[in-house]
């Protein structure tokens, strides 16, 4: 069940990173997909720095949000070289 919310947590974060960050993008498959592993980056980011958001759906929701967000950002600026 767990991997099922992480998923489902990451498919949420991977839109909302796709609408926040503006410009050509990689798809609905492919911002979703990204969004999984930013679900991951964010996770160890905030792990790693000690950071906390909040416990429960929403703050994870935030954490792999942010984590998407950058990876979009950083595949984005490589796309264009």
């Amino acid at each position: 069940m767990n991997i099922l919310w992480f998923l489902l947590v990451g498919i949420i974060a991977g839109w909302l990173a796709g609408v926040l960050v503006k410009g050509g993008g990689f798809g609905l498959i492919g911002d979703l997909v990204v969004g999984i592993i930013g679900a991951l980056l964010g996770g160890l980011l905030f792990g790693g720095l000690g950071g906390a958001v909040g416990g429960g759906v929403l703050g994870s929701i935030v954490v792999a949000t942010l984590g998407a967000v950058i990876l979009l950002v950083i595949l984005r600026l490589l796309k264009r070289v």
